[in-house]
């Protein structure tokens, strides 16, 4: 499968020190790559972990763990979820779901992460998706963020999505279970467009909030949000940008 070229220097982090691992790996497209090595060095079940939803103005974080089972072949297409169609992104999630060792997800929704703040409240979705993984995991391929209160031992990997195929198994999960809270919540909260913009800072979801104000999925903490967080200028733009862009469902 195609990918931009990434090159990883990738050693041990976390708690346990027993080994080194991934010296001078140079990984150039999605694969098993990590999970291998990691294998290779003692370890049975290792987790991919991801997030989404960090950008949004509406709904919970969603974090999705998975454990491939890496004597099956990947799904064909399995990507970073931001790259894919939501038919593929779906196809490939209901695939996981039969073929994975282990998958789990974890949210925080609006009102923790006003309270908490937003990297806090990622987390936490990530902390709880992987302590609902069973059997659970005993290494960690987490997507940017190193998560100092899992005693698992683990690596940060900058866009791992598009490098591990654990990463990118649990970017899918998590967008496609989310997508599927946000289309619930587009019935539930009408107005908003939750269906189309899936909560994101789209133009038509300021608009929206400046007619019917917030409701209850909104962090209120978040820029635009309320009524006095935009100055004259934004406002008079997002209406502009309203008024002569489609929506478009963002990633």
């Amino acid at each position: 499968m195609k990918n931009a070229g990434v090159s990883e220097s990738f050693e041990q982090d976390g708690a346990d020190a027993r080994v080194s691992l991934f010296p001078d790996m140079l990984i150039t497209a999605i694969g098993l790559d990590f999970e291998c090595q990691a294998q290779a060095n003692g370890y049975a079940f290792i987790a991919g972990v991801d997030e989404v939803g960090r950008g949004c103005l509406a709904g919970p974080v969603v974090a999705a763990a998975c454990i491939l089972d890496t004597t099956l072949p990947l799904p064909d297409g399995l990507d970073d979820s931001k790259k894919l169609t939501a038919a593929k992104r779906a196809g490939i999630a209901e695939e996981l779901k039969q073929t994975a060792i282990a998958y789990a997800v974890g949210q925080i929704e609006a009102d923790e992460i006003d309270r908490i703040n937003i990297l806090e409240a990622t987390k936490n979705a990530m902390l709880a998706a992987i302590a609902a993984l069973t059997p659970a995991a005993d290494f960690l391929l987490i997507d940017a963020l190193h998560l100092k209160r899992s005693p698992l031992p683990q690596r940060a990997i900058i866009k791992g999505d598009s490098i591990s195929a654990s990463i990118a198994a649990a970017s899918i999960l998590a967008k496609t279970y989310r997508d599927g809270l946000m289309a619930e919540y587009g019935s539930e909260y009408p107005g908003y467009g939750f269906a189309e913009h899936k909560g994101y800072a789209a133009a038509s979801h300021y608009v929206a909030l400046r007619k019917q104000g917030h409701c209850p999925i909104h962090r209120v903490s978040f820029r635009g949000v309320l009524p006095d967080d935009l100055s004259p200028s934004d406002k008079t733009s997002l209406f502009s940008d309203a008024a002569s862009k489609p929506i478009k469902e963002t990633t």
